[in-house]
């Protein structure tokens, strides 16, 4: 099976320059934790995701004001692409390398397409989900925002 056929399609996304607080009300709205950070509308080429947890951990648990900050003040870098005609097996093994529960989904031009979530392979393929759910979650040092 191939990650286009389990991924969310055209995800909502955002630019390094958007606001935080459009960026929680988008995260709000589609019900997700993450959106793909694009260079630009035109182009959609993935450069970093931002999460919830970007959000928490690298603005306001410092201090900082999230009225008065952008994507590009948190987001994580590089953002973890897949091909959509890669395979829940190479996604689930890319999750478990890099310890992240989201991947950016790119078509053939490179433009975001989709993310494929940890979530979005469990209800697929039973058989990888507990050993990536074990492996995403074990502890580190730095803590794993994707």
């Amino acid at each position: 099976m191939n990650v286009s056929e389990i991924m969310t399609a055209n995800p909502a996304c955002c630019t390094p320059h958007t606001e935080l607080e459009e960026v929680a009300k988008l995260l709000v709205s589609c019900d997700c934790g993450m959106l793909p950070v694009i260079e630009s509308e035109e182009t959609r080429r993935p450069v970093g995701a931002v999460t919830d947890r970007d959000i928490v951990c690298r603005i306001i648990a410092l201090g900082e004001n999230p009225l008065k900050k952008r994507v590009v003040d948190c987001m994580s870098t590089p953002g973890f692409t897949i091909s959509e005609h890669d395979t829940l097996e190479f996604a689930a093994e890319l999750m478990e390398k890099h310890r992240i529960r989201r991947l950016i989904v790119t078509d053939e031009d490179g433009a975001v397409s989709g993310v494929v979530s940890q979530a979005d392979i469990a209800r697929h393929s039973r058989e990888k989900a507990g050993e990536l759910v074990e492996q995403v979650s074990q502890p580190s040092g730095e803590p794993s925002t994707l």
